[in-house]
């Protein structure tokens, strides 16, 4: 009995921490879509600097009211999971920037193979082949809402190459750092977030005006703006925690799939509040096949062998044989 309650318990947390990041995550979006679309603040790396910033003071208020205790990240692995995440942030805008839309869109599905293959170097992770086809099946569903016109070339790809592999490294990092140094997902937060912050905001407006030709100190600021700014913040606290407390929790990958859920809220969003124009059949089509395929991921990968972590046991003590037995371990999806 304390073992179904157990389950029932780990599976409601699990649901109530992937829908605080759906919320947070699609609210941010459309938040940063009429800051930017209608106020004209396009100043997206500076942007990200204020929301760590943000989430910077928030966890120093929950260290200093004894929420947050104190824990211990090596410097050389704090500064390598910035150098990631600061290297996707930027990526990803110049990628959006010198890319056509399609190709962006591509270049944002290509994470999860990407995710795959590290978990499958570094954690000697195993998938089924339902598994392999339900992350297949996703793929082809988004692909089919969001892909349109596809064009690119030699710089907008080694912008999406370093986008996409610098994101992959930092998702699995999260996972990677909260597992190896047992850090909750403030913890790792009260770690990263100052660095973050504090780099974002230093070379943010030298990126912005490489990017819009607009300096951030120009732009004329106004109530309506300041009051989406500062909301876009609020809400970039509850983003930035509930991803990292969905990869701690799940994987890298199963973030990255079940990710694109959101992907299909921002455009039924999108078409509810910027104009209906963009839904069609084939839209439609492609949001049905991509659920199907999240829910056939979480089906397939929850069961005996579905996504299975390879671990090497030491051999015995009373065996005189060298070889290494191989054993299974199922992972959490």
């Amino acid at each position: 009995m304390s073992s179904v309650s157990k389950a029932d318990r780990k599976a409601s947390l699990d649901v109530a921490s992937w829908f605080f990041n759906v919320v947070t995550s699609v609210g941010i979006i459309m938040v940063n879509k009429a800051l930017m679309a209608t106020y004209g603040f396009s100043f997206a790396t500076t942007l990200t600097g204020l929301h760590f910033a943000t989430t910077t003071l928030l966890t120093v208020l929950l260290r200093w009211m004894g929420y947050i205790q104190g824990s211990y990240l090596p410097l050389p692995e704090l500064l390598k999971f910035v150098l990631f995440a600061n290297f996707s942030i930027v990526g990803m805008n110049v990628s959006l920037m010198w890319n056509s839309v399609g190709f962006y869109q591509i270049a944002k599905l290509s994470m999860i193979p990407v995710s795959c293959f590290l978990e499958v170097v570094f954690d000697k992770v195993r998938y089924s082949r339902d598994t392999k086809l339900s992350i297949l099946l996703v793929l082809f569903g988004v692909a089919v809402c969001t892909v349109t016109d596809v064009s690119v070339n030699v710089k907008g790809f080694l912008a999406a190459v370093i986008a996409v592999w610098s994101t992959a490294l930092q998702q699995y990092y999260v996972h990677f750092l909260q597992r190896k140094h047992s850090l909750g997902s403030f913890d790792l937060l009260g770690h990263t977030a100052p660095v973050q912050a504090a780099s974002l905001l230093s070379v943010g407006p030298f990126v912005d005006y490489w990017l819009t030709e607009k300096k951030v100190y120009a732009y004329d600021y106004t109530v309506i703006s300041v009051f989406f700014i500062i909301l876009s913040c609020t809400i970039a606290v509850g983003t930035n925690l509930s991803q990292f407390i969905c990869i701690g929790r799940f994987t890298a990958v199963s973030f990255q799939v079940l990710g694109h859920m959101k992907t299909i809220l921002v455009l039924i969003l999108g078409f509810i509040f910027f104009g209906k124009e963009g839904l069609n059949l084939h839209v439609i089509l492609g949001m049905v096949i991509a659920v199907a395929g999240m829910v056939w991921y979480g089906n397939a990968s929850s069961k005996p062998g579905g996504k299975e972590r390879r671990v090497y046991p030491a051999p015995s003590n009373k065996s005189h044989k060298h070889e290494l037995s191989e054993s299974t371990e199922t992972d959490k999806v």
